[in-house]
């Protein structure tokens, strides 16, 4: 996400002063994660507003300027440079540099404002999502071995030992997005969604819902209802086989781990490269096995996206038909 908004990499290899951004950009994530958790507390729980809400307004107001300072850097960065006023044509351009192209054409809507606000949601929105999804995938993978095998097969039989896996085949690995969509199904990136209000009064199910009233859809109990799934509680990847390669409502409003209609997540078809490539890239290079005979722990912890409570520790070893390929990277 770094890298293809502002060209940034914060992994690896890095000096010091690489180091030290890398680390203050992990700090803004986490505070991020933070007052966001405590706000949920508070709107679930209106009534507490008056004895929390001025200290946590305090709060929000310090990370946001933590989160502001920091994205303006990246554009003063690229100012100082002269990277956003249309230079290197031909070469790919990052999201910021495109956005501030675009300032220089309409400075009063795009302005720096704007792009810091945008660039932060989509940073914010397309980081840990994707991230907890991915290793929700991965320990589902490793105690159900005989699917981690089948998924293996499916991408030597696609790629064969020529080459590793690119964005281009995730279209052809048709068993990969059963077991992508088999996770969103268990465990949804947002297990409540995004919180919405009522436009006007209505009725749903027999109850009246006032305008302005806060809504939250626990898409969470939806996907894993077991008058509506077969054995909601096991990893089925097969049951989404012979379906639409890409995640859309399936008998009704019964799998939307992305939300629905136009405020349906926007982030939904990069997220799903990003966990596809991510994760076809682990299964295709490595043999996977767990530290021990036990099975991975799947319990979750408290938070807005209901991460795993244990961080997954696992054992791998580089596979001999890719060995060649990962040592010219």
């Amino acid at each position: 996400m770094t890298r293809m908004m502002g060209g940034k990499r914060y992994y690896g290899d890095l000096d010091g002063g690489e180091e030290e951004e890398a680390k203050r950009f992990s700090d803004v994530i986490e505070d991020t994660e933070d007052v966001i958790s405590r706000s949920k507390i508070l709107d679930m729980l209106p009534n507490f507003q008056w004895l929390f809400g001025r200290k946590l307004e305090k709060r929000f107001a310090f990370v946001q300027k933590k989160r502001d300072d920091f994205m303006q850097v990246w554009i003063d960065e690229f100012r100082a440079d002269g990277l956003g006023d249309g230079d290197g044509e031909g070469k790919k351009k990052t999201l910021l540099q495109i956005l501030l192209s675009l300032q220089d054409a309409d400075p009063e809507y795009y302005t720096d404002e704007m792009i810091k606000s945008l660039s932060q949601a989509l940073l914010h929105g397309g980081i840990n999502t994707s991230v907890e999804t991915m290793e929700w995938a991965m320990s589902l993978l490793l105690n159900n071995p005989h699917i981690l095998h089948k998924a293996q097969t499916e991408i030597d039989s696609v790629m064969g030992c020529d080459r590793l896996v690119n964005e281009t085949d995730l279209s052809k690995l048709s068993y990969l997005q059963c077991i992508i969509k088999e996770t969103l199904r268990m465990h949804p990136t947002a297990p409540l969604l995004l919180p919405h209000e009522s436009s006007k009064d209505c009725m749903v199910g027999g109850y009246r819902i006032p305008q302005g009233t806060m809504l939250f859809v626990n898409v969470w109990a939806i996907q894993n209802d077991p008058n509506i799934w077969e054995s909601p509680d096991m990893f089925m990847p097969e049951r989404f086989e012979g379906k639409e390669s890409s995640i859309k409502e399936k008998d009704g409003l019964t799998m939307m781990p992305f939300g629905s209609g136009r405020r349906r997540c926007p982030g939904e078809n990069l997220a799903l490269r990003i966990v596809g490539l991510a994760l076809a890239s682990m299964i295709q290079c490595f043999d996977w096995k767990r530290v021990g005979s036990e099975l991975v722990d799947m319990s979750e912890s408290g938070g807005f996206t209901a991460p795993k409570a244990q961080p997954l520790v696992a054992k791998y070893r580089v596979r001999s038909i890719v060995e060649h390929h990962l040592s010219q990277i």
